[in-house]
Order: C-alpha cells, then sequence, then structure tokens
C-alpha cells in the first residue's frame, strides 16, 4: 500500500503574500500632451489652455492616468497641474510619468496603508511571479513594512523560495 502524500507546504504556518491580491483594479492610461504643443515642441499657453478647456475630461472617469510629453519639449510644471486639476473629479489617481511610475505610486499607497498585525511572528513568504504589472519596487516596500513584525522573509514559491530575513 502507497503511502499517503501529504502537502507540507499548506500545513504549514508559512503565509504567502501576493502583491497581485492588492491590485486595483481600473484603467490605466497614458496621458501624452505632446499633442497639445506646437509643432510637438512648444507650449503656447492660449492655446494649451484652450484645448484643455475643450477636452472631454469625464472619459478618464475611474481611470489611473500617467501624464507625459513623449518629445523633448520644455513643459513648465503649471501646465502639468493644469491637466491635472481637471483630470482630479474623474480619475482614481494622476501622476507625472509612464505607466511604472503609476503603478509605483498606487502600490506605495495600498503597502502604506497595510495592516501588518496578521502577519506579527508569521514566516512570510512574497510570491515573486505576477501576471498583472508589479512593480520591482513594490517588493522593496513590501519588505520593509514586513520586516519589523514578521519572523522571516522568503520570497518565490513555496516549492522553491529565495530566504532573505530570519529574526
Amino acid at each position: 500500500m502507497a503511502e499517503e502524500i501529504i502537502n507540507r507546504v499548506a500545513n504549514s504556518k508559512l503565509v504567502v503574500f501576493d502583491l497581485e491580491d492588492f491590485y486595483p483594479e481600473g484603467k490605466r492610461i497614458v496621458f501624452d500632451i505632446k499633442d497639445w504643443l506646437y509643432e510637438g515642441f512648444v507650449l503656447r499657453e492660449k492655446d494649451f489652455r484652450e484645448k484643455v478647456k475643450n477636452y472631454n475630461w469625464s472619459q478618464h472617469q475611474d481611470q489611473y492616468v500617467a501624464l507625459t510629453c513623449s518629445t523633448d519639449a520644455i513643459v513648465p510644471a503649471w501646465a502639468f497641474m493644469l491637466i491635472t486639476l481637471q483630470l482630479q473629479p474623474y480619475t482614481k489617481k494622476t501622476v507625472l510619468g509612464n505607466l511604472e511610475a503609476l503603478e509605483t505610486e498606487i502600490y506605495q499607497e495600498i503597502i502604506a496603508n497595510l495592516d501588518t498585525k496578521i502577519y506579527k511572528d508569521k514566516p512570510v513568504i512574497i510570491k515573486g511571479c505576477s501576471k498583472k504589472p508589479v512593480p520591482d519596487s513594490a517588493l522593496i516596500m513590501v519588505s520593509n513594512k514586513l520586516k519589523p513584525v514578521v519572523k522571516s522573509i522568503l520570497f518565490g514559491e513555496a516549492c522553491s523560495s529565495v530566504p532573505l530575513f530570519k529574526r
């Protein structure tokens, strides 16, 4: 008679922390202002303000927006501020930068508000692979957040993890 196979990982006290579980739903977009600049490089204030005034901002309802200018134009800070103020009633979050900067800021807020009590004195494995765009910086942020409370931190999958910290 064959021995019963026991899943030791499932029976262990190991807690899997998956950043994907915290990924907020919502469309992410890059809002590039280059098309609002004269020849893609010069911001003419009157023309720019007219474009801001006539744009349908409500189309960005519940979106996450990364503001950028993909040309080498020198854009004054007030231009991005003006757009942000128009987007604010509609978007979930607006940042200056690319999609990675957007995801980083989203996770920064989530991790800052993370309740770590459930991880107190437990071995935690931070899952490494994800199907969603979880930035590497979020792994660093969550490591710093968990270190003061956990017994240990591992990285990867339960079957092949890398030990990183042990109290």
